[in-house]
């Protein structure tokens, strides 16, 4: 298998991001190697072996995707059998030319304790941390969002990814079945922040599929009692004209940035 590989003197995530971007688009599997803070040509030309003896392994020449800032290091990464993809080059220079000004590359500049947005996803894991579940109803004043639906619907992992990535403060507030009742209402400590609300749903097969791990054989996961909650929370979002997404077929970045489109809310990765 024809591996693709990572490098970067820093994190490797533009890297790996732009090359997975790419990647995507062909329906070819790889053996996907990530090698971050390559910061010396000692370290440099260890990585070179590494690509050649995956070259000799495969009969197939890696592709290397690399975003280098240490010029040395990027000489010698250069060199290697692979076919090389240096995203710095492809991109810099023009922008240099439209912007009429040069480029001072920084390691680290991009995802390190010192960039700008750092404390701010910092402060809004923290608050998705206290605010998970419902555990804590007395902040809600600070949210930006608030995640609801019924347990396992991937409230609680897109509150996280929408803080980390974006510094979203988001807190979600689950629908139980002791909501219920009758028939589900708002619940009263939800009402004034109604402008809010976000809600999150998924198909009963799935739910009934993820409860089963967690909880086999019980009622909380049986598909009959999937059904009756996913109805209830649906004909609230409906009768309230809360937004909602169904989250069975999109992955948690996918639902992110849904979440994101459909309420306009500020992404703060690049304040």
């Amino acid at each position: 298998m024809r591996s693709a590989f990572y490098i970067s003197d820093g994190t490797a995530i533009t890297a790996e991001v732009f090359g997975h971007a790419l990647l995507s688009l062909f329906t070819v599997e790889f053996n996907h190697v990530t090698v971050p803070f390559v910061e010396t040509e000692e370290h440099a030309h260890e990585v070179l072996q590494k690509i050649s003896e995956s070259f000799q392994d495969s009969g197939e020449r890696p592709l290397v995707f690399y975003t280098i800032v240490n010029t040395e290091v990027r000489n010698v990464i250069a060199k290697s059998v692979g076919i090389n993809y240096n995203f710095l080059d492809q991109f810099v220079a023009p922008l240099e030319k439209v912007l009429g000004v040069p480029s001072k590359p920084e390691k680290h500049r991009t995802h390190s304790i010192h960039e700008k947005t750092y404390d701010i996803r910092i402060d809004a894991v923290n608050y998705a941390l206290a605010n998970d579940d419902g555990s804590n109803l007395k902040d809600y004043n600070e949210a930006d969002i608030i995640l609801v639906g019924v347990s396992r619907s991937g409230k609680t992992p897109t509150s996280l990814y929408l803080a980390l990535q974006y510094g979203i403060k988001a807190a979600n507030y689950p629908f139980t079945e002791e909501d219920m009742g009758d028939i589900l209402k708002m619940p009263p400590v939800l009402r004034r922040f109604k402008h809010k609300l976000f809600g999150l749903t998924i198909k009963p097969e799935r739910l009934h599929q993820i409860r089963s791990e967690r909880r086999a054989n019980s009622r909380y996961a049986s598909l009959q009692q999937c059904r009756m909650e996913l109805r209830e929370v649906e004909n609230l979002y409906r009768k309230e004209k809360i937004p909602f997404l169904n989250s069975t077929q999109f992955s948690i970045e996918e639902m992110a940035a849904k979440i994101i489109a459909t309420t306009g809310l500020q992404r703060r990765k690049w304040a």
